[in-house]
C-alpha cells in the first residue's frame, strides 16, 4: 500500500475560452500531495485574441499535454473530451474536470484512499463522481460547505434525463462513498482504463452527455459512486462566460443530432439500436457487455422507453431500488410523470389585460392529456420576471407524456389572442 501514491493521475481538462482555466490548474498542482504524479491533457479551445487564456507556463511542463485547439473548430463538450481520451497512456487513475474548480487539500491522496477502500469491498472498478458543491471565484461569497449527491429531476422532452444536486444526509458522519445512479461530466475518478473503455462519443454535443456516460459505464462494469466529503469546489454561476454555443451559431443541429443519438442508444420512442441498421451506434460508443440497459434500469428505477421512474428514484434514496429483485416488480412500481418549462419569448404578449392563460399538454391528435390553466395574478407574475427575454411556465403532473404543449391567452379587451403550441419531440 506505501507505494499506490507513486501511480499517475491522467486529469482531463476541456476548455473553452475560460479566464478560469490557469487559476484551476495552478489550484489543483498546489493542493495535491503528489504533484509530480499529475499528468494533464487539457483541450485547450481558445482565440488567441483572449489574452488572458495564455498556458505558455505549461508549455515546457513534461507533465502537460496541451492539444492548441482554435475555438472555430471545436465541435463541442464531447468531442473535446473525446480528443482529450486519445491521449491516455497507462495511467493508473484519471480525473475529469471541467476548466472551473477549486480543490481542498490533499485531493488527490483523498481520492486514491476512497477508490482503494471501494476495491476492498469487492468493486472491481469503482467510479467516483457528483456534482461538486459550488464556489464563487470574483465574488465574494464562500464556498458550499456540504457534499452533494445527483438525483433524479426529469425526463425532459428530448428524451434526456435531466439530473439536479442536492445535500447527503448526515454526510459529516460517513466514513466511506455513497451509490450513486448518475455521473457528472465535470468530477469523474476511476482506473484510467474508462478512457479506453468508455469514451465520450463525439457525436454528441452537450445534453445528454452525462446520463449515457452513467448507463454506458454501468454496463461496462462500472460500479457508481459519490464522495462522501468534499474533495473539490466548481463554478456553476458563468453568466457572462462565453460559451460554444456563443460562438457556433449551428450549434443547435449538433444538439439535435445529439438528442437522436441518445434516444437510439437508450432505444426510446421506437428506436432501434442493432448492427446493420442505418443509425447503430458504434461499439465504442454503445452499451457494454457486463450488464444490459434493463440491468441498468432495474438499478436506477428508471425506465427510458416511456420516460418513467419509481418513486424511490424520485425521493433520491440511494440505489439499487431494493424492491426489483424481479422485472414485473420493477414495472408495477414505475410512475409517469411529467416535468416540463415551457419557454416563450416574450414577443408573443402584446396585451396588458391577460386576466386568463389556457396551458394544455396535448397529443397531436388534439387529446388533451392534463389542463393547467394560470389566472391573472400568476400571468401578471411571470411577465414581471425580467431575468430573460423568455417567460417561463414551470408545470408537472402526474400522468401520461404528452406529445405537445399549447398555450392560450385571454385578454379582457380581446377575448382569445394568439394561440402558441409546439411540439415536444
Amino acid at each position: 500500500m506505501a507505494t499506490k501514491y507513486n501511480s499517475k493521475i491522467f486529469i482531463q481538462i476541456a476548455s473553452y475560452r475560460d479566464p478560469q482555466l490557469l487559476t484551476t490548474i495552478r489550484n489543483c498542482i498546489k493542493t495535491a500531495k503528489y504533484p509530480k504524479k499529475l499528468v494533464f491533457c487539457i483541450a485547450w479551445q481558445h482565440d488567441i485574441n483572449d489574452e488572458w487564456d495564455n498556458l505558455d507556463e505549461y508549455k515546457n511542463d513534461k507533465r502537460f499535454k496541451i492539444l492548441d485547439i482554435d475555438y472555430k473548430k471545436s465541435k463541442g463538450a464531447c468531442w473535446a473530451r473525446n480528443q482529450i481520451q486519445q491521449h491516455y497512456n497507462q495511467e493508473q487513475y484519471t480525473l475529469q474536470l471541467d476548466s472551473h474548480h477549486e480543490f481542498v487539500k490533499n485531493w488527490d491522496e483523498q481520492l486514491i484512499e476512497m477508490y482503494d477502500l471501494l476495491i476492498s469491498k469487492g468493486h472491481a472498478k469503482p467510479l467516483i463522481t457528483t456534482y461538486l458543491p459550488s464556489y464563487f471565484p470574483n465574488e465574494d461569497k464562500p464556498n458550499t460547505q456540504a457534499v452533494w449527491k445527483m438525483g433524479f429531476d426529469r425526463f425532459t422532452p428530448q428524451g434526456y434525463i435531466f439530473t439536479r444536486p442536492s445535500t447527503i444526509d448526515n454526510w459529516e458522519s460517513l466514513t466511506e462513498p455513497v451509490p450513486a445512479r448518475f455521473y457528472s461530466a465535470h468530477f469523474a475518478f476511476t482506473t484510467g482504463k474508462f478512457c479506453v473503455e468508455v469514451q465520450h462519443d463525439p457525436k454528441m454535443y452537450f445534453h445528454g452527455e452525462e446520463p449515457s456516460i452513467a448507463v454506458r459505464a454501468y454496463t461496462h462494469g462500472y460500479d457508481l459512486f459519490h464522495p462522501h466529503k468534499i474533495i473539490a469546489w466548481h463554478q456553476y454561476t458563468r453568466t457572462g462566460m462565453i460559451k460554444h454555443w456563443d460562438d457556433f451559431k449551428k450549434w443547435g443541429d449538433l444538439d439535435r443530432q445529439s438528442h437522436e443519438r441518445y434516444r437510439i442508444l437508450h432505444l426510446m420512442d421506437g428506436c432501434i439500436n442493432q448492427p446493420g441498421t442505418a443509425k447503430y451506434i458504434e461499439d465504442k460508443y454503445n452499451f457494454g457487455k457486463v450488464r444490459t440497459l434493463q440491468d441498468y434500469e432495474i438499478y436506477a428505477g428508471v425506465k427510458f422507453n416511456g420516460r418513467r421512474v419509481q418513486q424511490y428514484t424520485l425521493d433520491a434514496k440511494y440505489p439499487p431500488n431494493l424492491s426489483n429483485d424481479t422485472v414485473e416488480s420493477f414495472n408495477s412500481l414505475l410512475l409517469d410523470k411529467f416535468k416540463h418549462c415551457i419557454d416563450i419569448h416574450r414577443s408573443h404578449f402584446k396585451h396588458d389585460d391577460y386576466d386568463s392563460w389556457v396551458v394544455a399538454f396535448e397529443m397531436n391528435d388534439g387529446t388533451v392529456c392534463k389542463r393547467l390553466d394560470i389566472d391573472a395574478t400568476e400571468i401578471k407574475k411571470l411577465l414581471n420576471i425580467e431575468a430573460n427575454d423568455f417567460v417561463k411556465i414551470w408545470k408537472e403532473y402526474d400522468g401520461v407524456y404528452p406529445e405537445k404543449w399549447v398555450v392560450w391567452p385571454h385578454s379582457k379587451s380581446k377575448g382569445w389572442v394568439e394561440r402558441i403550441e409546439t411540439k415536444l419531440i
